[in-house]
């Protein structure tokens, strides 16, 4: 097995030194392989420059609709985006429609236990298979509208008054197959079907995600909020812990907010740990566990919280004794649903009297601090005047992440990629 103090070593940007402007490689010019966004060419070009001398995205980027239509389509329709959870279709049969970009997907789980998706439109007269965010446990997939009914496979299986119909050939028009994956338990969703595969480009995360089997994991907590902020804000302030000691005094007292390092990847995620304070077991207001370790952590791995961003809408924090998940759902250019989601090992749960609320209480406080300045933001961002600003040095995997989003808006979208293509480094920081 795999230390998590040798993958730490391995590809880490120390935060205890500082590294010159010209030691940051340059992002190379790559024809675009995807239309360009709807934005300055010119602020782009001031996010791109190297850390130190970079400046955040350009305002459109957070309230302009039609920069936020061009995300749906290129970023969350034209690449991987992560759907859910295996266990939400866990058993043959399971189906379940959920939004992907504009539009929505079907997943259904077929007898072979192989997880399928498909376009949510029937091929007869295009209504949804199953409205979105509904689920279904049945041994076919069924139209509402003409009962058209499809094998778990995609496979059109009976069309109402079509039997016989000369020149209607059935096996013509199963579902539109849409690529998928399973990876640690959450389900990924190419809505393009021209993504490279993915697996590939998380080879590097794979290894710093296994040691926790978040796949073995069991949900024991879950929080939906509605934040009236763009998914860029949340994720930018996820990548920093600049503004922890001023919104949280929870967290400060069980973790350092300038403790860490942050990975250097070299696909479309962002990521770094920071460590626990002495006498702190986990992420909790006390800094006490009630759960159990991860079995497959090392030493290294029960003092330290990794967090992790797989572009563009999946959050990981990977902890001791638990995972949390925040999946990212856009709803506007200024509001973003947030799934979260608190796993924990099998034997924790089944302790007499587990609560996961020691947990879900210590991030839903921390969540909420979050939201709250995240939402300010948003609403400074609406003022014309509001103008990109500089990074300051703890802010390296926010920079990692708006040359990720840059990258995309000048149509180089991180899943579709040239494998010529070099991501930026981020500056070490001090």
């Amino acid at each position: 097995m795999v230390s998590q103090s040798e993958i730490a070593s391995a590809s880490v940007v120390p935060v205890t030194s500082v590294a010159s402007a010209s030691s940051i490689a340059s992002v190379p010019s790559v024809a675009p392989v995807a239309p360009v966004a709807p934005i300055d060419p010119a602020g782009l070009a001031q996010s791109l420059r190297p850390f130190g001398q970079s400046l955040m995205l350009p305002r459109a980027a957070y309230v302009d609709p039609a920069v936020f239509a061009w995300e749906q389509k290129h970023f969350f329709d034209g690449g991987w985006s992560c759907v859910g959870f295996s266990a939400e279709l866990a058993n043959p049969g399971d189906q379940r429609a959920v939004p992907v970009g504009g539009g929505s997907v079907l997943l259904s789980r077929d007898d072979d236990g192989i997880l399928r998706a498909f376009a949510n439109t029937c091929r007869h007269r295009g209504h949804e298979l199953l409205p979105c965010g509904g689920s279904a446990q049945r041994p076919s997939i069924v139209c509402p509208y003409h009962s058209w009914t499809y094998e778990l496979d995609g496979g059109l299986k009976t069309a109402k008054g079509f039997k016989g119909t000369p020149g209607f050939d059935e096996s013509q028009w199963g579902l539109t197959r849409l690529p998928v994956t399973e990876w640690h338990g959450l389900i990924f969703v190419d809505g393009s079907g021209k993504a490279t595969p993915m697996e590939p480009a998380l080879a590097e995360l794979d290894a710093l995600v296994a040691p926790y089997e978040p796949e073995r994991l069991v949900i024991a907590g879950r929080h939906s909020y509605d934040a009236a902020a763009n998914w860029k804000i949340l994720t930018e302030n996820y990548h920093e812990c600049y503004h922890c000691p001023m919104i949280h005094p929870e967290l400060c007292r069980v973790s350092p907010p300038r403790s860490g390092e942050n990975y250097r990847p070299s696909g479309p995620w962002v990521g770094g740990w920071m460590d626990l304070r002495d006498g702190m077991d986990t992420m909790s207001l006390d800094g006490s566990s009630l759960g159990v370790p991860l079995r497959g952590l090392d030493a290294t791995g029960l003092r330290t919280v990794i967090y992790i961003n797989i572009f563009p809408n999946v959050l990981l924090s990977l902890h001791p004794d638990y995972v949390m998940t925040h999946r990212l759902t856009p709803l506007a250019a200024d509001r973003t649903l947030i799934e979260c989601t608190w796993a924990f090992a099998p034997e924790a749960r089944d302790k007499p009297g587990f609560d996961p609320g020691y947990a879900v209480e210590f991030w839903d406080i921390t969540n909420r601090q979050d939201w709250g300045a995240c939402e300010s933001v948003q609403r400074g961002l609406t003022s014309e005047h509001a103008m990109p600003g500089p990074l300051s040095p703890d802010e390296d995997a926010v920079y990692q992440f708006v040359t990720q989003v840059a990258r995309g808006y000048s149509g180089q979208p991180p899943w579709r990629q040239p494998a010529t293509t070099q991501p930026a480094e981020a500056a070490a920081v001090s």
